[in-house]
């Protein structure tokens, strides 16, 4: 059994974002890199929350995101480096979000994948995100972009 540790950061600080830039050039999925001032300027225009995830201390994934206003929180992006694969790290960092997200009085959870990740696919829809949205690619329809969302807290309207 491996040591898994998730540590929460709600300030995109210098150091924390050049990791996370890091990170974004290990990820063979993600088409372009993330530079520090990218994320930076995506993750200081609103309330966020970086999630780095290690395993037996070693750097192994990460998930970033951001309010897109008081109600919806946005899973804007994330990763787990290749050799940490199927420790179910994206999973544990994707509840981690939720009940965050959750505790912190949002309504709405929301991410973007493509058609092609269908290990991404799967985990969303298993934990009831939906399907609100397709961006399509006339190309190639794996190239396809859903746009999933989740109802975090429901109310009853009479």
């Amino acid at each position: 059994m491996y040591t898994l540790e998730i540590r929460e950061f709600t300030d995109a600080t210098d150091t924390v974002c050049q990791l996370i830039a890091q990170l974004t050039q290990q990820v063979p999925e993600l088409d372009s890199p993330q530079t520090q001032a990218d994320i930076q300027q995506r993750l200081n225009s609103a309330p966020c929350l970086i999630l780095i995830a290690y395993v037996e201390g070693e750097v192994a994934g990460f998930k970033l995101g951001y309010a897109k206003h008081d109600t919806e929180f946005y899973s804007w992006l994330g990763g787990v480096l290749p050799d940490f694969r199927q420790l179910g790290l994206a999973k544990s960092m994707l509840e981690y979000q939720e009940k965050w997200v959750a505790h912190k009085g949002y309504v709405t959870l929301s991410v973007k994948t493509r058609n092609q990740f269908n290990a991404m696919l799967n985990m969303l829809v298993s934990r009831q995100y939906q399907i609100t949205a397709v961006e399509a690619d006339q190309s190639n329809i794996s190239q396809h972009k859903l746009h999933l969302q989740k109802q975090l807290n429901f109310t009853v309207s009479q």
